[in-house]
C-alpha cells in the first residue's frame, strides 16, 4: 500500500499511530535504489514531513536480508557514465539532504546489508537503530566511484575525520558491534526485536512536543555541521516559536498535573 499515491512500487509508505513508514520494496535486489526510486524519495519525505499526523518517520528495507545494498549497479552503465554519473550523483545528493533537511524526526531500520548509498541514506537519518547480523560498507574505493564532497556531510556529523577515512579508505565490511563501537549506531538489537525497538523509541519521540523537536533538531544539525554561517536568527526564531505555542502551555500544565502531555504541533 502507498498511502501517498506516489506510484513508485519499489516504494512504499504509509502511515500508522503517528508513524510515517518508508519501505524500500526491491528485496530481490537486497533492497538497492535504482535511478527511479532516488528520484521519487524526496518527494515521498517532504509529503510525510508535510503531514501534521507524522510525529517520526522510519526507514527500513522489506524481508529480512537487507536495509539497501546501496544503488542498483545494473544500471551503471546507464547513469555513472560521463556526464550522466553527474546527473545521477545530484539524484541521490537530494535524497540525502532531502532527508537530512526533514523537520520531522527520521530513524534507520537496519537489519542485514546497509550499504553503499543505503549507508549514506541511513547516515542521514537523526537515529540509527540496527539488528545484530548487519552489515556495513562505504565501497566506492573499490568500484573507483567518484565520491560526492555533500555526501560527507552527514557522515562527518557522526564520526571525526578518522573514522570516516577508515570506512572510505579500507572499503572494508563492518559488523553492527565495530559500527556501534564507532558511534555510528544508537543501539543494536535482536533481529526479532528490532522492530519493537523501532516503534517504542519512535512512540516516545512523537509523544513530545513537535515545536521543540523542530527546534532542537535544527539547531544541533547546524552546529553538528560546523558551518561558520549559521543563521542564528533563523535558529532563534525557531525557538521562540516553541515558547509562544499551545504546546508549550500543555507541556507545563501536564507537567504540573503529573500526567502524559497531548501535544498537538501548535
Amino acid at each position: 500500500m502507498n498511502d501517498l499515491d506516489l506510484d513508485v512500487p519499489s516504494l512504499t509508505t504509509r502511515i500508522e499511530d503517528q508513524l510515517g513508514w518508508v519501505l524500500i520494496n526491491s528485496p530481490k535486489k537486497l533492497n538497492s535504489l535504482n535511478e527511479d526510486m532516488w528520484r521519487i524519495l524526496p518527494q515521498i519525505i517532504h509529503k510525510l514531513d508535510q503531514d501534521k499526523d507524522v510525529r517520526v518517520i522510519i526507514f527500513r528495507g522489506a524481508g529480512e536480508k537487507a536495509f539497501s545494498a546501496g544503488a542498483d549497479i545494473s544500471e551503471f552503465d546507464r547513469v555513472r557514465e560521463g556526464d550522466a554519473a553527474l546527473n545521477y550523483n545530484q539524484l541521490n545528493t537530494a535524497a540525502f539532504k532531502a532527508i537530512q533537511d526533514c523537520q520531522t524526526p527520521t530513524i534507520a531500520m537496519i537489519n542485514g546489508f546497509c550499504l553503499g548509498g543505503g549507508f549514506l541514506l541511513a547516515l542521514s537519518t537523526d537515529l540509527r537503530l540496527a539488528s545484530r547480523d548487519a552489515q556495513f560498507s562505504l565501497p566506492p574505493a573499490k568500484l573507483g566511484l567518484g565520491f560526492d564532497v555533500r555526501w560527507l556531510s552527514p557522515l562527518l556529523q557522526i564520526v571525526p575525520p578518522h573514522i570516516a577515512k577508515e570506512l572510505l579508505f579500507t572499503a572494508d565490511r563492518f559488523n553492527a558491534e565495530q559500527c556501534m563501537s564507532k558511534g555510528l549506531l544508537n543501539s543494536i538489537h535482536e533481529n526479532d526485536e528490532l522492530e519493537a525497538a523501532i516503534i517504542n523509541v519512535a512512540k516516545t519521540i512523537g509523544g513530545n512536543a513537535p515545536l521543540t523537536l523542530r527546534n532542537v533538531k535544527s539547531a544541533i544539525n547546524a552546529l553538528a555541521a560546523n558551518d561558520h554561517h549559521i543563521d542564528f536568527e533563523a535558529e532563534d526564531a525557531l525557538a521562540a516559536l516553541c515558547y509562544k505555542s499551545k504546546d508549550y502551555e500543555e507541556g507545563r500544565l501536564a507537567f504540573s498535573e503529573r500526567r502524559t502531555p497531548r501535544f498537538k504541533g501548535e
